[in-house]
């Protein structure tokens, strides 16, 4: 279980992040939500280790700054950082042999077909588009095998057969592991997920298990748009120009 506990984080007088609290369960796919410059990637960026900020973030009781719990962790961000002079399957040895990860052969030969790149694996990454980039990107994060997984705006770029193998792929993947999955399209996620996070203003606005939600009687979209809508008079953080 991976546990943010009173989270802040600041890039000069903004307040991007504003004590944030909320845990990942194992076995749960939980989705955040929040317009631009909410405070979204910056969080996500938070629990990777890639910023520092004030308060706590643990897995099983232990800080993420650890080697071991680093390892555990698994990240694909919104944009595909790939090395362009090395190929697909370069990319899979290179993310193993850092993570120490043996045996990958077969979960990234089965990856490229669910996919459709397998003919593509000894091709530059450099050569290839956006979509194809994204999915080296996502299956980089698979071969891990984590117990955390953060994906960062998944669909963007994909076609909609990635898509819906995507889809199908957290769903097995949440059988293992806790998922946190930040987008905007609400619509792609509005049948796996376990628990919505909706950030506003750097705040965390709404939580709900699936349960509770299912309650309310009301759509997921009307449950954003209502607390977006709420706190759009005030100005938000550009994320982009304080990172």
């Amino acid at each position: 279980m991976l546990n943010v506990s009173q989270v802040s984080k600041r890039y000069g007088k903004n307040l991007v992040n504003n004590d944030l609290s909320f845990t990942l369960a194992d076995k749960q796919l939980s989705v955040l939500l929040g317009p631009n410059g909410s405070g979204k990637s910056t969080i996500i960026k938070c629990i990777v280790g890639f910023l520092r900020y004030e308060g706590d973030i643990t897995l099983d009781g232990k800080p993420i700054h650890d080697l071991d719990v680093k390892r555990q962790i698994a990240y694909v961000p919104e944009v595909p950082e790939l090395y362009n002079e090395l190929t697909v399957w370069q990319h899979f040895q290179f993310i193993a042999y850092a993570y120490g990860i043996t045996n990958f052969e077969q979960d990234a030969e089965h990856y490229l077909t669910l996919f459709q790149l397998h003919t593509k694996k000894d091709d530059l990454c450099g050569s290839l588009s956006k979509g194809m980039r994204q999915k080296v990107s996502i299956i980089c994060a698979l071969i891990l095998n984590p117990r955390v997984l953060i994906v960062d705006e998944p669909m963007i770029g994909l076609d909609p057969d990635a898509i819906r193998e995507l889809k199908n792929i957290f769903l097995t993947l949440k059988e293992t592991c806790a998922i946190l999955v930040s987008t905007h399209l609400i619509d792609s996620i509005t049948n796996i997920w376990d628990q919505v996070l909706i950030l506003n203003q750097g705040k965390l606005v709404y939580t709900s298990t699936k349960d509770e939600f299912e309650q309310s009687h009301q759509s997921l979209e009307d449950i954003y748009f209502s607390h977006h809508n709420s706190c759009s008079d005030s100005k938000g953080v550009d994320e982009d120009e304080t990172i």
